[in-house]
């Protein structure tokens, strides 16, 4: 019996524990935004080749020679090894567009091949005139320009600083529409992603010098926050 009574009080105990758990949390809660918009000081770009030929062979060596030209150039205008990596690499038949008769298969005519480079281009004095360059040796393959930050570490905390600030501010709104005073911050989550979220204010259109518009990047962050309720005084 003693056992029994000691196994019912565990169970009310870790019941009462759970309901604690599961209760809805109280107090004023919001949410704040805050970003920063800067001048970014890097851009990554994919580029690459896509050739046809008859042969499997011929496509592959067509793009491989293509590659290697751009490759070397972009060593010639100074971009390091680490800031260039495959991102795409491809052979495909390509088929007899023709309508198909009595029931064959499309006929393979050919073959194509591509390969695409991811390229991080940390002095964008150089954008433009890289990218004409490497059209020059090839590049066919262009899907699109993205502009950021090598260390978004200080846009980041001046974002977090700026949504603490909106939360603040609409919490305190919260409480005066409510009768309310604004009490003690009990709670704050950061809910951005762990890398700031870039959004580029520029895009390419052709592969110019003169037609690179740099524009600005955005950094956003997001936390919530819980405050008390306070009486009124």
């Amino acid at each position: 019996m003693r056992l029994m009574n000691w196994v019912a009080l565990a169970w009310f105990a870790g019941a009462g524990t759970l309901t604690a758990q599961q209760a809805p949390e109280q107090g004023i809660i919001v949410t704040g935004q805050g970003s920063v918009a800067t001048a970014p000081d890097m851009a990554t770009i994919t580029l690459g080749v896509t050739e046809e030929a008859a042969t499997a062979k011929a496509a592959m060596d067509k793009v491989t020679e293509a590659v290697a030209a751009i490759l070397a150039k972009l060593d010639a205008e100074g971009v390091a090894a680490k800031d260039r990596q495959t991102s795409r690499f491809y052979l495909r038949p390509v088929h007899d567009r023709r309508p198909i008769e009595n029931g064959e298969p499309p006929k393979i005519t050919g073959y194509q091949a591509g390969n695409s480079v991811t390229v991080k281009v940390r002095d964008l004095s150089k954008l433009g005139a890289m990218m004409d360059a490497v059209i020059d040796e090839g590049a066919n393959d262009f899907n699109g320009i993205d502009f950021g930050l090598q260390d978004p570490k200080d846009a980041m905390a001046e974002a977090r600083r700026a949504a603490v600030a909106d939360a603040t501010e609409r919490a305190r709104q919260m409480a005066d529409a409510a009768g309310v005073a604004l009490g003690d911050l009990l709670r704050m989550t950061e809910n951005s992603h762990a890398q700031p979220k870039m959004f580029e204010a520029a895009r390419m259109g052709v592969a110019m010098d003169s037609a690179v518009a740099e524009g600005e990047v955005e950094v956003q962050a997001q936390v919530s926050m819980t405050f008390a309720i306070a009486p009124k005084q």
